[in-house]
């Protein structure tokens, strides 16, 4: 099969339009359908259904565009492979975590990272979603659960546990809580029941709210419930290792929290020997060690 020919069907079907494909590609309208009737010939196969307002993939086009994505995704693999040398971290790597986990830890903690790295190109993709590592969705996972998949390098990096704090201003206004009943004279801040959530942390507001507490506020991501808890609108749960970044924050009822949610990096076996995967996985340890240390070190004071 000609790969250009393969090549330019990719373009149109991710475009969705001759033209547009035809300006990525720099080659003219006409040129680029010669080449999309030529792949439909030769596999006697109609891959788009035309309309005025552009092209819409049929049922065969959309198992080739299946077919060319997974190529070009180990094409780019390959060329980073190819780009990483034994000394230089440099190119673009894929991230994906949780939105709570990548906005409250691991995003305010980057420019450690690009000052070691100042040519290495992160793209954040944020979502409570599990990206198919193996797939090459991304490159290296930050995760709330052990992965499945066996094809898949994993190391635990630590344990968190959902917690309820609330500000200082806070308690100094209402009072801190002695009992989980005396929680019906607050307002609760939590995730929504119904939102994708670690399941420990589903568990946590489950048992709260058997206390029949009257005043809630719902978020559907823990930057929310952060921001609450921050404003002074009520006790929130959140994970533990908030407390390290904002010291306003005061835990309630500390002997209330979740079971352990364990943190995990995963990346595929393919990326063993990627530079800048070993370039963040030594990050991310050295800032969990420095967030451990310190932790030790309020904990003897």
């Amino acid at each position: 099969m000609d790969w250009d020919k393969l090549r330019i069907f990719h373009a149109v079907a991710a475009a969705g339009s001759l033209t547009h494909a035809g300006d990525e590609l720099q080659l003219s309208q006409s040129a680029v359908s010669r080449q999309v009737r030529g792949l439909e010939e030769s596999l006697n196969a109609t891959l788009f259904h035309r309309h005025a307002r552009g092209l819409i993939l049929t049922e065969q086009g959309e198992l080739l565009f299946d077919a060319t994505r997974a190529m070009l995704k180990r094409l780019d693999t390959a060329t980073a492979r190819i780009r990483d040398s034994e000394d230089e971290v440099f190119g673009e790597l894929r991230v994906t975590t949780t939105i709570g986990f990548g906005t409250l830890w691991l995003a305010p903690r980057l420019a450690h990272l690009y000052k070691k790295y100042p040519d290495l190109k992160i793209d954040l993709n944020l979502e409570e979603r599990v990206l198919d590592l193996p797939m090459r969705e991304a490159d290296v996972a930050i995760r709330m659960k052990e992965p499945s998949q066996a094809d898949l390098i994993r190391k635990r990096l630590m344990g968190v546990h959902m917690c309820l704090f609330a500000s200082r201003d806070y308690l100094e206004q209402h009072g801190t809580p002695q009992f989980v009943t005396d929680l019906i004279d607050h307002r609760l801040i939590c995730q929504n029941p119904n939102s994708a959530q670690v399941n420990a942390a589903n568990s946590l507001v489950t048992e709260l709210l058997a206390n029949e507490i009257p005043a809630m506020l719902t978020v559907n991501n823990y930057f929310g419930v952060l921001q609450g808890v921050l404003h002074n609108l009520g006790i929130g749960v959140l994970p533990d290792y908030l407390s390290y970044d904002f010291p306003n924050l005061v835990r309630v009822l500390p002997e209330l929290e979740s079971v352990e949610v364990p943190v995990y990096l995963a990346y595929p076996e393919e990326l063993r020997h990627s530079q800048r995967i070993k370039a963040f996985r030594d990050f991310v340890q050295d800032e969990i060690f420095s967030y451990r240390k310190t932790l030790r070190e309020q904990s003897v004071k």
